[in-house]
Formats: structure tokens, C-alpha cells, sequence
């Protein structure tokens, strides 16, 4: 299990944005997003680069913390 600080979220839609964009990412599964904590959790089916992570949040609104 991976984890990673999310910076920017405020409410309930954050956590949905940031919880599609990361399962959007191939080789991510399993993600859990913790708003009180500003965190994410998933399983890397493959590697994942943090380059690759930090797009698709960022796509969505946020980055990596």
C-alpha cells in the first residue's frame, strides 16, 4: 500500500476528483482518499511514476503534498 499527501482538499467532491484520478492512472487499484488527513492510499499493480501521479491530480485540482 502507497501513501501520498494531497494538497488542496476542502470537501467531499475533492476526495471524488482526487479518488477518479488516481484510479484513472493504469497500474493504480484500490484507492482510498482520507480528506482529514490529506492523504491518499492505493495498491501499484506496476510502478507508477510520481511525475505521472502528480499530472493527473493536478489535472484534477490538486498536488501531491
Amino acid at each position: 500500500m502507497t501513501t501520498i499527501k494531497v494538497t488542496g482538499m476542502s470537501c467531499q467532491h475533492c476526495v471524488n476528483a482526487v479518488t477518479k484520478a488516481l484510479s484513472g492512472i493504469e497500474g493504480i487499484q484500490d484507492v482510498q482518499v482520507f480528506l482529514e488527513k490529506g492523504e491518499a492510499q492505493f495498491t501499484e499493480a506496476k510502478p507508477v511514476s510520481k511525475d505521472v501521479i502528480r499530472e493527473a491530480l493536478q489535472k484534477a485540482g490538486h498536488d501531491l503534498g
